[in-house]
């Protein structure tokens, strides 16, 4: 099993985050569309291929908060292959020398995969698309 992660500079690569993101988030999890792609522009893409196939992406962006780390997505055929530890710890490396706090919403069934990072809740959950979600900070 061969893992790649890039920080995306291409656009085909985008286009690619883009598709991983519509099928997890929009077909899979049935969000609305139009709060997908909010902050493209001031967001840093990551994608990470297994086998030379695109099947995961996540970005961070900064915000008035911190550091935000979001839209991890892994297609369904490459869950539980170690795909979005690795986009965690490739954006917490990313941002480790950014001196702010590094936080996100996740999905409740995602945030034991958080907290193997050292993320912590903080906060009551709260539903953003029809999901529950918990903030969480690293510590």
């Amino acid at each position: 099993m061969n893992l790649e992660l890039i920080r995306i500079i291409e656009t085909a690569d985008l286009e690619a985050a883009w598709a991983i993101r519509k099928e997890v988030f929009v077909v899979e999890q049935n969000c609305p569309e139009d709060i997908e792609w909010e902050f493209e522009e001031e967001s840093i893409h990551y994608l990470a291929s297994l086998n030379g196939k695109a099947v995961g992406t996540a970005r961070w962006r900064q915000t008035e908060n911190g550091i935000k780390l979001e839209r991890f997505a892994v297609l369904m055929e490459a869950r539980n292959k170690g795909v979005a530890s690795a986009l965690v710890q490739k954006l917490l490396d990313e941002t480790n020398d950014q001196n702010l706090k590094r936080y996100l919403h996740a999905q409740l069934q995602a945030a034991p995969l958080y907290a193997k990072f050292g993320f912590k809740p903080h906060g009551p959950n709260f539903w953003e698309a029809d999901i529950e979600h918990v903030k969480m900070v690293k510590e």
